[in-house]
């Protein structure tokens, strides 16, 4: 464990009680459900079997998008969706997340509810953090209402009407964090997760069945934005801003110090493709539900995050460049709260931080082709 953070070493006592409260207070009773596993359910050879975390602001945009790639390519054996609040609250996400299931004629996808706060951060708290620090430019579920945009910071359960229709799918019964303890433990040395949202999910899986970390193949994270200071005064703010990190920095601590297997960061690389004009024409050119969906929905500009993050997930030779380092996250109560930090192995203080390979470059032009055909299917 790094040094306590928070007024005199209050901050780990908190971060084990907030972990413990938050896997109670699950949707659906999550700790009262089982997390035995069933009669092993075998993964195809050749498949990779991935359980995908998001925070699915919606419509469109790069976390609906991300799905794609994972419902479109026929390597994937999709296990599950888990949802957790971030960029929007969580029931929210959710009913995005399930009608683009219903558009994509992918109803079958389970769609599991997380937590909807993270472990220790408040709104309060990050006001209180901005008034010494200064603003954090985008602030997810808490953003302040305004036009054009649906943000409700102060109504957790509210669902604005939806441009494209309410979902007739339900979530599952069975909620995220133990869906996902479920599934690694049913395919030992078999999953990928893939996080493209805050950790909150995948840290209270790690409290409650800290043996999945061993079990799992796999993690990649689509934060661990490195060296951003000058592009947040250079370029846009919000997306120089690594926001899954800043959400519930608790959260993210937990997972880089839990002993996977691999763990992957993806970081700098999700902006290296953008959702820009003439990609966002080329799919809707198709015509299809999907590709209509993404011509009507994608914000133009914005940088395919979470679609970087799962295309890699699936296919690692898109990587053409990376690093090995240490990384963590700064959980104490200052101005680089939330922020990743990064070490050579022999410069690291060995507090609990574990060798990552953080993403460096992809192979853009093959990116951008393969989730063109995939969106336009």
């Amino acid at each position: 464990m790094l040094p306590c953070r928070f007024p005199p070493c209050l901050r780990t006592a908190a971060l084990g009680l907030a972990a413990l409260l938050a896997s109670l207070s699950l949707a659906g009773g999550a700790f009262a459900q089982t997390t035995s596993p069933p009669p092993k359910d075998v993964i195809p050879k050749g498949k990779v079997a991935i359980f995908f975390d998001n925070d699915f602001l919606g419509p469109g945009q790069s976390n609906i998008q991300s799905l794609i790639p994972l419902l479109r390519d026929d390597r994937v054996k999709l296990l599950g969706i888990g949802v957790v609040t971030g960029d929007a609250w969580l029931k929210e996400e959710a009913a995005h997340a399930l009608r683009f299931l219903e558009i994509a004629k992918r109803p079958g996808a389970p769609v599991h509810l997380g937590a909807q706060m993270p472990l220790i951060r408040t709104q309060a708290e990050m006001a209180n953090w901005e008034a010494r620090y200064g603003k954090v430019p985008f602030k997810g579920a808490w953003s302040t209402p305004r036009p054009g945009r649906t943000y409700h910071p102060q109504d957790p359960d509210l669902i604005p009407p939806m441009p494209e229709g309410a979902p007739t799918l339900e979530a599952s019964d069975e909620d995220a964090v133990h869906a996902l303890i479920r599934n690694v433990r049913a395919h030992p040395g078999e999953v990928t997760v893939v996080s493209a949202g805050p950790l909150t999910n995948i840290a209270l899986a790690l409290r409650i069945a800290p043996d999945i970390a061993g079990l799992a193949k796999e993690i990649v994270i689509e934060p661990g934005k490195l060296d951003t200071a000058v592009a947040r005064v250079t370029g846009n703010t919000d997306y120089a801003t690594d926001f899954n990190f800043i959400f519930d920095p608790e959260a993210a601590h937990i997972v880089l110090t839990a002993p996977w297997r691999k763990i992957t960061v993806m970081g700098n690389v999700t902006a290296a493709a953008r959702a820009t004009q003439e990609v966002v024409d080329r799919i809707g050119a198709a015509g299809t539900p999907v590709a209509t969906y993404v011509k009507t929905y994608a914000r133009i500009g914005q940088p395919l995050w979470d679609e970087i993050t799962v295309s890699v997930a699936i296919d690692r030779s898109l990587v053409t460049e990376e690093l090995v380092a240490r990384m963590d996250v700064d959980t104490f109560a200052g101005p680089s709260y939330g922020q990743p930090v990064v070490w050579k192995a022999d410069m690291a203080p060995n507090t609990g931080e574990r060798e990552v390979h953080i993403v460096r470059a992809i192979d853009v032009p093959r990116f951008v082709e393969t989730f063109v055909a995939q969106a336009s299917e």
